[in-house]
């Protein structure tokens, strides 16, 4: 797993977690034991329904293109002019 996961573990780390693991996978075994045969699937226990304001626009609140570009002199066709984040764009 270690290895998938592209994990450098030394020896020591290797032995320790193969006994973590081991406990994970066995307790998940005694899970898979139990009788759920009778119980109803479920997806969320809450009840709750639709949980979600209407996305309106305040436009009380809202700055202009004008406004909000007003605080600097580096904008271009209507966009901030910041420095390259990436120095490589090969990545």
């Amino acid at each position: 797993m270690a290895r998938l996961a592209k994990l450098e573990l030394t020896p020591n780390e290797i032995t320790k977690f193969q006994g973590q693991l081991s406990k994970i996978v066995d307790y998940i075994s005694q899970l898979s034991e139990v009788d759920t045969s009778s119980l109803e699937p479920t997806n969320q226990t809450t009840g709750l329904e639709n949980v979600f304001r209407v996305d309106e626009i305040k436009t009380s609140s809202c700055l202009s293109q004008q406004e909000t570009l007003s605080g600097t002199d580096k904008t271009h066709n209507g966009y901030f002019v910041v420095d390259a984040v990436l120095e490589n764009k090969d990545l």
